[in-house]
């Protein structure tokens, strides 16, 4: 549903034919309420007004876990680098920041009672066009992880996924070296 320029995304736990080329275009430079809501819309029109009014805009991605976040994130950034003026630039821009996703993945998930794979972080991603709409650069300004997750979890639940899998498949001299033994049960905070 759209709400004023708000759209409230509901993750339907299976794959949808929602988020291909054909509805990229469908939706590009389409005014916002003559097609169904769409990730894709708020995309759209948070670009076409940063053009027209040469001012900052942003979207604001936020819910429950296992709601979407992240997903809905790699489906702007697509969205962008298949609708904006294609640079070579641009290509580098969204693989770093699709490509970052991952990496920062990896550090920051852990396992919940709703969701096995939950991001356990939040970040603000930025992403800068130049005069004609053209991606020219993009960062993450600020990582910020749920620390208590380190040293506490619910019942059901397990720390982040990176100290699993450092034990797991580390190189015996890296285990060796950063003080840490092979076993999962061996420490106290993986444990509870």
């Amino acid at each position: 549903t759209y709400i004023g320029s708000l759209l409230v995304s509901v993750n339907p736990y299976q794959e949808l034919d929602i988020y291909t080329v054909t509805q990229m275009q469908l939706y590009r430079g389409v005014n916002f309420f003559e097609l169904p809501p769409h990730l894709y819309a708020i995309a759209d029109n948070a670009y076409r007004v940063m053009c027209n009014e040469y001012n900052n805009h942003f979207i604001l991605i936020s819910g429950e876990s296992g709601a979407g976040k992240t997903e809905a994130s790699k489906k702007i950034l697509q969205y962008y680098a298949v609708t904006c003026p294609t640079t070579e630039q641009l290509q580098t821009v969204r693989d770093r920041l699709l490509l970052s996703n991952p990496v920062l993945e990896a550090f920051g998930n852990a396992k919940t009672l709703r969701n096995d794979n939950s991001s356990r972080f939040g970040k603000y991603m930025d992403i800068q066009f130049d005069f004609k709409g053209a991606p020219v650069g993009g960062h993450i300004l600020s990582y910020l992880i749920e620390k208590s997750r380190v040293v506490h979890q619910n019942h059901g639940e397990r720390n982040f996924h990176i100290f699993y899998q450092l034990l797991e498949g580390g190189d015996k001299d890296l285990l060796c070296w950063l003080g840490l033994e092979r076993n999962p049960q061996k420490y106290a905070y993986l444990i509870q």
